[in-house]
């Protein structure tokens, strides 16, 4: 696995990715490849226009329109995702523009070997699209961007990023940036609620596929394996929902203690957001560490199912995780 680029900063409570590389090519000629629409074409997730000029020999100036479209087969965003505007453009320096609401910003400082591109991307924070667990795929996408955009100034064509490279990729830089972690919170009878949000890339239809591996869980019935883990006897289903909800019961000596809900909400633009709670009654508190670690797990392994990387539960990782919990939750 090479080097992650990227890093996850918060700035004024949202989130922003960060990414630096050194390339071999002097400013000017880098410049041009991160400004002009026609080379952007060959690295940039979106095609650019400029629909109020900026006219031959001319440049966009700081508050120009902008226009970014997705190809007539690319599933359609929506009108939002497709409008923007010029924030800065200092030649050779500076480049920054709006994306719907989030800013692209791209900065060269000189080097002794070419130039250092920093690019940032700073989040609106608000819903699926620009909020912390979304910071995965948009890391993963500009590292396949950055990457193209190397191999264009070097001549060369880009090396493929297929679905093992997607998944190793999102899989560091879930564990990078903590979002492959679970949270803790207390509740107003004294107990706790464990909770897991993962960003998917994949429609609901199809996780919810793989959850339940053909079956048909309504209440009353035991819940499908795809939603359980080996360390929590599980009850029976107190609510389904396809493809959006499933609730049951979890037990403890037989008795139900609390319950586990599976939440797959629409992950905007494309995919979805799988929310997994636990609640735990304040007599069992001292089972927090091992839920957050067997759930971490269970979503690991579903992460590499929905990618084609069906993996064998290991044991080692679940305990490692625990320790780890443990020491947090002291």
């Amino acid at each position: 696995m090479d080097h992650l680029d990227g890093t996850l900063e918060t700035v004024d409570g949202k989130p922003v990715l960060r990414f630096e590389r050194l390339l071999a090519h002097p400013p000017g000629k880098v410049w041009t490849a991160i400004t002009d629409p026609a080379e952007m074409a060959h690295w940039f997730p979106a095609a650019v226009e400029f629909p109020a000029g900026p006219g031959p020999g001319s440049s966009p100036r700081p508050g120009a329109p902008m226009r970014f479209s997705f190809g007539d087969d690319a599933i359609d965003l929506g009108g939002r995702y497709r409008e923007g505007e010029v924030l800065e453009f200092d030649p050779p320096k500076v480049y920054a523009f709006r994306w719907f609401d989030s800013v692209l910003r791209f900065e060269l400082v000189p080097e002794a070997a070419g130039c250092r591109l920093v690019f940032t991307h700073a989040f609106s924070g608000a819903g699926t699209w620009g909020d912390r667990p979304s910071a995965v795929r948009n890391a993963v996408g500009w590292d396949a961007c950055l990457d193209a955009l190397n191999a264009r100034l070097d001549g060369r064509e880009p090396s493929p990023a297929g679905e093992r490279w997607f998944l190793q990729r999102a899989e560091a830089y879930a564990d990078a940036f903590g979002l492959s972690e679970g949270t803790v919170h207390g509740q107003p009878d004294g107990g706790y609620l464990v909770r897991f949000e993962r960003d998917l890339v994949q429609p609901a239809g199809t996780v919810w596929q793989a959850l339940t591996q053909g079956a048909d869980p309504a209440p009353g019935s035991p819940p499908p394996e795809g939603f359980t883990h080996r360390y929590t006897p599980a009850g029976l289903v107190t609510a389904a929902e396809a493809p959006r909800l499933l609730e049951y019961e979890w037990l403890e000596d037989g008795a139900p203690a609390g319950r586990v809900r599976f939440e797959l909400r629409h992950q905007e633009p494309i995919g979805t957001r799988l929310v997994v709670t636990e609640t735990i009654p304040p007599p069992l508190e001292g089972t927090r560490a091992v839920a957050l670690a067997a759930w971490q797990v269970h979503l690991e392994l579903l992460f590499a199912a929905l990618h084609g990387d069906e993996r064998v539960l290991r044991s080692e990782r679940t305990e490692e995780l625990v320790k780890r919990y443990t020491a947090r939750l002291r």
